[in-house]
């Protein structure tokens, strides 16, 4: 009891209030203790405790016993338990959302007096200012015109199962929670729409959120709209249990991913939803989108910084063309820029918050944006979309002899922290397929890069990749090898019948056996015979021309003749 009796005076309650309550509750817990201490009215002169030493009971109950926290937090399990949808789903409420339906606020007074009354006190800015209609987002203006497809589905109420395919941070998800918001006041309530993410959720999961879809269709004639985030993520097993529901108009789905839908999502689901691609923001669109940031009182930089936040026009820009189109990491390096800003910001102690507010208004300076970005951010993943098309644009500018373009390609997968060795591979390939016998000597020259590559590694190996790069794309080209190896590869894929043996003449003879029944009968040996000429390829393909090359004539050492005469060794 005496253990009790010293954690209730460290969250600051009066000695006799502190035994009293003790008393009332057996001395065996101090959370009934607490509780008594807060919710009893029998004792008029037992006074709450001053709001200064609450903060001290809210880190008292988060250091508390598992068997304790577990009693804390009943009332909300009991709600989990009676929601048939997953913690991990979220519902946005409709427009007649159900109340709370806790019978006696007494009961949670944990909830609510000791822990922060603004739930949105530490999301971060690209949350807090995430549009809530498709009129506020910007950049996607190709998806969002009035004679598009969702703005006509909207007007028609016909919303039909999409898929929003574009880089991170240009409103894949935005677009998603805001279309429910952006139906006529008089049908919104035909709409609901549940979130779930492809990273966290499973088939159960998605179950559960049909199941109570179904429910609410039939009791209610209320559509939902499914969201899954990351779909990609999600194997074609995965991916086939959506697709009896979306046939069925138990839901409409929209689903949301950063890597291309052709290669990581099934044929099927395709077929079932219309692909709307987004597009990396422009630099003026981000900078609208933190110049909004900035003046928005309520959930802008202000609530981020406690204080007021001046931005000139040329920090806005910088960050708009440093982010790479990412409206997400450039409100987040604002927020962070601001919040450094205000650190600088020293006010007297005595003064309150908020005239510690009206007293100045801190200037984010261009240092700071510079400080919250670190570097340029580029959009790279060196498995992802982005890295098949850098790696394509070198390619087809090393073909069209732009050294420039083709350093510059490099540059960007480099930066982007793409393997070195990867990109030598490519060269090597580059080196055959497009310069081949038009300068021989390429294929050394990319070989050698490749193992230079190896012996030195980032950064120094930059500049023999660079070499590597602006040599085949100087050098002269032809794709003859490549194309007389595919011209071969295809007659021998598609010859009618069995393919045709090797001839007699051109088979090598090591036995007297093999000579016998006429292997290597009739094979001129031509350093004894240059001007004789004999077939090479199997009789129905006699004259077939796969490499298209001139032909040189062929010399030989006559100082060196070999040492027999007759069939020469393979």
């Amino acid at each position: 009891m005496e253990n009790e009796m010293q954690q209730l005076l460290s969250m600051g309650f009066p000695n006799e209030l502190a035994a009293q309550a003790l008393a009332a509750t057996g001395g065996r817990s101090t959370v009934k203790a607490t509780e008594w201490i807060l919710t009893h009215k029998s004792n008029p002169s037992a006074s709450p405790p001053p709001a200064p030493t609450q903060p001290k009971i809210e880190r008292f109950f988060h250091s508390h016993s598992k068997q304790e926290g577990q009693a804390i937090d009943v009332e909300q399990q009991q709600h989990d338990e009676a929601s048939p949808l997953s913690k991990r789903q979220r519902t946005l409420p409709s427009s007649n959302p159900n109340p709370n339906p806790n019978p006696n606020p007494q009961s949670s007074f944990f909830f609510n007096p000791l822990r922060p009354s603004k739930k949105n006190a530490h999301e971060p800015l690209y949350e807090r200012l995430r549009p809530r209609t498709l009129d506020d987002v910007l950049g996607q203006d190709h998806l969002l015109s009035p004679t598009s497809l969702l703005r006509s589905a909207i007007h028609r109420n016909r919303l039909p199962s999409i898929l929003l395919w574009g880089p991170p941070g240009t409103g894949k998800t935005t677009i998603a929670r805001a279309i429910v918001n952006s139906f006529p006041h008089q049908q919104c309530p035909c709409y609901r729409f549940v979130s779930l993410s492809a990273v966290t959720s499973g088939v159960k999961d998605v179950r559960d959120a049909v199941d109570e879809a179904r429910k609410l269709r039939v009791k209610s004639n209320q559509r939902t709209v499914l969201f899954v985030d990351e779909v990609h993520r999600f194997n074609k097993s995965q991916q086939d249990s959506f697709l009896p529901v979306i046939e069925d108009g138990s839901i409409v789905f929209v689903g949301a991913t950063t890597e291309n839908p052709s290669f990581h999502l099934i044929t099927p689901l395709l077929s079932r939803c219309r692909v709307l691609t987004l597009n990396p923001l422009k630099p003026h669109h981000v900078a609208l989108l933190l110049r909004r940031a900035v003046n928005d009182s309520d959930k802008g930089l202000t609530h981020s910084a406690g204080c007021q936040v001046d931005v000139s026009q040329d920090v806005l820009d910088f960050i708009g063309n440093n982010c790479d189109g990412d409206a997400r990491v450039a409100l987040n390096a604002l927020e962070i820029a601001a919040v450094t800003a205000a650190a600088r910001l020293q006010q007297p102690a005595n003064q309150s918050k908020e005239e510690q507010q009206k007293a100045a208004a801190v200037a984010v300076t261009l240092d700071d944006a510079k400080e919250a970005l670190q570097c340029k951010h580029l959009a790279y993943d060196k498995a992802g979309e982005e890295h098949y098309n850098l790696i394509s644009a070198l390619h087809k500018s090393m073909r069209g002899s732009d050294a420039n373009a083709g350093i510059y390609w490099l540059a960007r997968m480099l930066e982007g922290g793409e393997e070195p060795l990867y990109i030598a591979r490519r060269l090597i390939r580059f080196a055959s397929e497009d310069v081949g016998l038009a300068d021989p000597s390429a294929l050394n020259q990319a070989v050698s890069c490749y193992q230079a590559c190896h012996f030195l590694g980032m950064p120094e190996c930059n500049v023999i990749l660079a070499q590597c790069v602006a040599y085949l794309a100087l050098a002269p080209k032809s794709v003859s090898v490549y194309r007389a190896i595919g011209a071969a590869q295809k007659v021998v894929r598609e010859s009618v019948g069995q393919n045709e043996g090797v001839p007699l003449h051109l088979r090598n003879a090591p036995t007297k056996l093999m000579k016998d029944i006429g292997y290597g009968k009739g094979y001129i040996y031509p350093p004894d015979n240059p001007s004789a000429t004999q077939s090479y390829l199997p009789p129905s393909l006699a004259g077939y021309k796969f490499l298209d090359w001139p032909t040189r004539t062929a010399s030989h050492d006559e100082a060196n003749p070999p040492s027999t005469s007759g069939s020469g060794s393979i």
